[in-house]
């Protein structure tokens, strides 16, 4: 009998559970923690067991609910908008056009922070790179010399069209030292267009259409004039005599018939391949009235090419640290 009420009571129970719209396994849980129930269920002996979920103590009809155990919906959180003096300064950064700082580099004449305008009319240092004292121009399809800031020590302008040098294209740079006209198209260079420079050093015109070389200044450490078409009349009389600090002296490749001397006694290195020169005195590169002359700077003599035969006047070079380079025979 007293079983009987016990299984009775259980049904009770689980049939309200069952039948509540609200029906979680968390909610009942909460709900009857603390009561004690000594229902065994384990050995309950159900005529229609096929009726309850084993598991759960639930009906297979009945939806299976958890509550408490499904992920909360995806959220998207509204992201603040900027304040309205933040939008003005996006706004300004935007609509700011974009414009070129100006470098301090004096200029010819103008004062202007970019040098002097060309004739492209932009300033050199824009059309150019300008870099200290060093103006590269290279490669820009220039036809003429644009005007230099006054303040440039070294001039590039490899590779371009430029056909003549006025004597215009140099003047008051008193601070250049190094002109370098590569692989252009000059056939006419003013003769004195180098002239007015104090400073100049080393001057690279090889690869032109050049006749006659200019003028130079006493100053020259370097000329190379190779690859031109400078001929016997193309070169001033003793044209290198006066230029005490020249080291190199380069007239590869043209036309001339004969060594330019007198050549100053710190030349070191002379290039003169490829070249009409048929014949050497005894006194080209020694003195024949000073048997104890020697010249030691000039170590590096190259001759050949030329249709001349150095065996035949040994006595011109006696006086030379090495033998120069070309027919012996």
């Amino acid at each position: 009998m007293r079983m009987l009420v016990r299984l009775v009571l259980g049904l009770f129970v689980l049939k309200a559970v069952v039948a509540s719209p609200r029906f979680s396994r968390q909610a009942d849980l909460d709900s009857y923690d603390g009561a004690n129930y000594d229902v065994d269920l384990d050995n309950l002996n159900l005529e229609n067991p096929d009726i309850y979920d084993y598991e759960d103590g639930l009906t297979i009809d009945d939806p299976l609910i958890e509550i408490g155990t499904l992920a909360p919906p995806d959220y998207n959180y509204p992201v603040p908008e900027a304040s309205l003096e933040e939008q003005t300064e996006e706004e300004e950064e935007e609509e700011l056009p974009l414009t070129p700082q100006l470098i301090p580099q004096g200029s010819g004449g103008s004062g202007v922070l970019m040098g002097p305008d060309t004739q492209k009319g932009m300033p050199t240092c824009l059309l150019c790179t300008c870099l200290g004292g060093s103006v590269y121009c290279d490669d820009l399809k220039l036809d003429s010399v644009p005007p230099l800031p006054k303040d440039t020590t070294h001039f590039y302008a490899r590779y371009n069209r430029i056909t003549k040098i006025n004597k215009s294209d140099f003047a008051s740079m008193n601070k250049l030292k190094k002109i370098d006209l590569t692989s252009n198209e000059i056939t006419s260079i003013d003769d004195t267009a180098f002239m007015g420079l104090p400073n100049l050093e080393e001057l690279v015109i090889r690869e032109n259409h050049i006749s006659q070389l200019p003028a130079l200044p006493e100053t020259m450490t370097l000329i190379d004039a190779s690859h031109n078409d400078i001929g016997t009349k193309g070169l001033h009389r003793e044209a290198f005599k006066d230029m005490t600090g020249l080291l190199y002296l380069y007239i590869t490749d043209n036309h001339i018939d004969y060594v330019p001397v007198p050549l100053p006694d710190s030349l070191r290195s002379l290039h003169l391949q490829r070249n009409n020169i048929q014949m050497m005195h005894g006194d080209t590169f020694c003195n024949l009235k000073d048997f104890n002359y020697i010249r030691n700077a000039l170590e590096d003599i190259r001759l050949d090419g030329n249709p001349i035969n150095l065996s035949r006047t040994p006595q011109a070079y006696v006086c030379l640290p090495r033998i120069p380079i070309g027919d012996l025979i």
